[in-house]
């Protein structure tokens, strides 16, 4: 998305946000968005849209923490979507339960395009660390489950990815307690599945074809370290 393409800023820093809007419905449970939008202007037409992927280590947190950029992103001229997916209790809600849910989440943006103001074919995402996991498959992957019929014709791919301290390559940077964390989380020890772990990997599914990236990362982060970003740039390149 080149800033000379889109359409001008709302004249005025007023955003509009429409809370917990139901998205999917999974084993009786709603997953809801929260959708922030600029004030309407007249002849503004449709704009672009990017979906806003918490992070959390794949079990906490939720949508609440993407309340400022999706402001920031609104003030700016885009159509902010917010999302929630279901996050990891136990052994309920194993990958690929949120990649599913994000999948879903651009596949129910572009069903509701004309209704929000949206260009379906300038969608984006946005994700923080796991999150960052999750919006770098949106920009890589095609739809996993096409399992519904009302949203069989939606892509889930996205046109661009801003990937913020995201792990990339879940074969790498182990200690015994993320060992066992990803063994539950993916449901399989590496040792016995490492297909399963590589494939959660977006380290292992970049291609030309993939959506354009922004990668940043913090040369002191405790929590994801910034070889895993540096790992996806440099495979990056070689695919340019």
């Amino acid at each position: 998305m080149c800033s000379s393409d889109l359409p001008a800023p709302p004249a005025e820093s007023a955003v509009t946000v429409v809370g917990d809007v139901p998205y999917a419905s999974v084993n009786g449970s709603d997953l809801l968005l929260d959708i922030y939008q600029p004030v309407v202007q007249a002849g503004a037409g449709n704009r672009p849209a990017v979906l806003l992927i918490h992070g959390g280590g794949w079990s906490n947190l939720d949508k609440s923490t993407m309340r400022g950029m999706g402001q920031f992103l609104a003030r700016s001229g885009f159509v902010g979507f917010a999302v929630d997916y279901r996050l990891l209790h136990g052994e309920e809600n194993r990958w690929p339960a949120q990649l599913d849910d994000v999948q879903r989440a651009v596949r129910w943006v572009r069903a509701n395009a004309a209704k929000y103001g949206v260009n379906p074919e300038r969608l984006g995402a946005f994700g923080h660390s796991a999150g960052a996991q999750l919006a770098a498959l949106l920009g890589m992957e095609d739809t996993r489950d096409n399992s519904d019929p009302a949203l069989a014709k939606y892509s889930s791919r996205v046109q661009a990815v801003v990937d913020v301290s995201g792990p990339t390559d879940f074969t790498t940077d182990h200690d015994p307690d993320s060992i066992a964390f990803l063994a539950n989380f993916l449901g399989v020890d590496y040792s016995k599945h490492p297909e399963v772990w590589r494939d959660a990997s977006p380290a292992f599914h970049v291609s030309k074809g993939d959506a354009p990236f922004l990668i940043m990362h913090g040369t002191q982060d405790e929590s994801v370290s910034i070889s895993q970003s540096q790992e996806l740039c440099e495979i990056g390149r070689g695919h340019v």
